[in-house]
């Protein structure tokens, strides 16, 4: 088993795979050579692979994440108290396409749910979504009431609560609207009923424009103070959507027609080097086989910025790419907040010290395939290939935003674990496998064993199988647990 771990030849800084002790002499994996160990280091942490001078770049997978603020002898921690970022605010770029290609792969099959505008779901769950927070309540009744009749290819009944859709502004407001009506037409919802109050700013008749070309059969739609009793009214709707769906059976699908969210959090020193590495080859194999996947949660972009950009497949995506990044730091300093306010305390006790060792690792998620389309918040996939994505990174807001640019399934890696769940199925990816024992019943495939032993193209082939498994029906530790829910980006002034 590897113990200590050199990323890229050119790195300064190696990462210990266990805890290591003061006085071990250890070789380094990805070097010819052993490092002397001169202070305890956590597993997930680094060690100086050299002598480090005050002011000097560290180097970690090829590039730096930030500066000593202090010199570092050789063999001693490089953690947050002698390491600072490099980042500042909003830059000028220049596009060096580096032109990657993928090799071309013969395409595999899931069976799902396929739906008349030819996307396929891998649930048929009935949705239950408010328009406004007001009508949360009657939501959560009609979703008490509804789970009776699940069974057979109704497979779940959930409401999406939340506290919006009324008291916002500008793109505030345009942000729920969107979110709302791409979720209202998700492939996974074999049914819905939009709840709406009848005094919102964001009530049906000003969404459902934002819907397009809907299903009239799998969506429908209530306005709470028009009846008299709407919970009797509701039920009556959800008897109508419930009968429809009865009908639904799966049926084989290319995995050309899977779109998969690719999220972390929690992340630790081990993330960039099983979890994140593991879903990034993932990415390359769906996407070759026509597939698309969608990467977000902006600010963890910033210090690899340049890598995801000299990616794009032409200069119009990469100028999308750099607005994408650019408006993210603004948005950062519009607010009066510094752009590198991140890794979270739990990033760093897991050994992640500056923005650009969190970015690095976590960019790994995309793998090696071109950008093919850069969308906005609350934007749908229309482009097949590697998408960004404009969101926040923010857990619960990041992925509710990837179920609603059209993921069927969220790739979720950690380091630390999280029990959430969005509303698609969210794969939780351990980094380490002292997690995946510990919160057995939160965790649903161990990168961590790619230390241990083998490959990550066998690794990868591995989570891609698993994936599958759950895009033909197989229950995810979220959906299991009944863990489910959304979170819409607040932005703006509220009323």
């Amino acid at each position: 088993m590897n113990e200590l771990i050199r990323i890229n030849a050119n790195d300064s800084v190696a990462v210990a795979l266990r805890a290591l002790n003061e006085g071990e002499n250890i070789p380094v994996s990805g070097a010819d050579f052993s490092a002397e160990i001169l202070e305890a280091i956590p597993m997930g942490h680094k060690i100086a692979l050299k002598d480090i001078h005050e002011g000097e770049a560290i180097i970690k997978y090829g590039f730096p994440i930030g500066e000593a603020t202090s010199d570092i002898p050789k063999g001693h921690h490089v953690h947050t108290t002698n390491t600072r970022t490099l980042l500042t605010g909003a830059h000028d770029y220049e596009y060096h396409p580096t032109h990657p290609e993928l090799r071309p792969s013969t395409h595999e099959t899931f069976n799902g749910y396929l739906r008349k505008d030819g996307r396929a779901g891998v649930r048929n769950e009935l949705w239950i979504i408010p328009t406004v927070g007001c009508v949360n309540d009657i939501a959560a009744a009609l979703e008490h009431q509804a789970r009776k009749f699940t069974g057979g290819s109704v497979e779940n009944v959930r409401a999406f609560t939340h506290p919006y859709g009324c008291s916002q502004m500008g793109e505030d407001q345009e942000h729920t609207r969107m979110i709302l009506a791409n979720l209202a037409t998700h492939p996974n919802a074999g049914g819905v009923l939009m709840l709406g109050l009848g005094c919102e700013n964001s009530g049906i008749d000003t969404i459902k424009p934002y819907m397009g070309d809907y299903d009239p059969e799998r969506v429908k739609f209530l306005i709470s103070q028009d009846v008299s009793d709407e919970e009797e009214a509701g039920m009556q709707i959800i008897h109508e959507l419930i009968a429809r769906m009865k009908q639904d059976k799966r049926v084989p699908c290319e995995t050309a027609k899977l779109i998969v969210g690719l999220k972390c959090g929690g992340s630790d020193g081990l993330s960039g080097i099983t979890a994140n590495p593991t879903i990034g080859y993932f990415s390359d194999m769906l996407i070759s086989q026509g597939g698309s996947t969608i990467l977000t949660e902006v600010p963890e972009m910033f210090g690899a910025e340049t890598i995801l950009m000299n990616r794009c497949k032409d200069e119009a995506t990469y100028e999308k790419t750099v607005k994408l990044i650019n408006d993210f730091k603004n948005y950062y300093a519009s607010c009066g907040q510094p752009v590198y306010e991140n890794p979270s305390p739990g990033n760093k006790k897991g050994g992640i010290t500056t923005l650009e060792d969190k970015a690095l690792g976590c960019t790994q998620k995309s793998g090696s395939a071109p950008v093919s389309d850069v969308l906005s918040y609350g934007g749908k996939v229309i482009t097949q290939g590697l998408n960004l994505l404009s969101a926040p990174g923010n857990d619960l807001v990041a992925s509710t935003a990837l179920a609603a640019a059209g993921a069927q399934i969220v790739l979720f890696s950690t380091g630390r674990g999280t029990p959430f769940g969005c509303p698609v199925p969210t794969v939780k990816i351990s980094s380490n496998s002292d997690l995946a024992k510990r919160k057995s019943r939160w965790i649903d495939f161990n990168a961590g064993t790619l230390v241990e032993g083998g490959t990550l193209p066998e690794k990868a082939r591995e989570l891609f199988d698993f994936v599958l498994s759950v895009a033909n029906g197989g229950k995810t530790r979220n959906e299991i647990n009944d863990f489910q829910g959304m979170a819409i980006f607040k932005t703006g002034a509220t009323l």
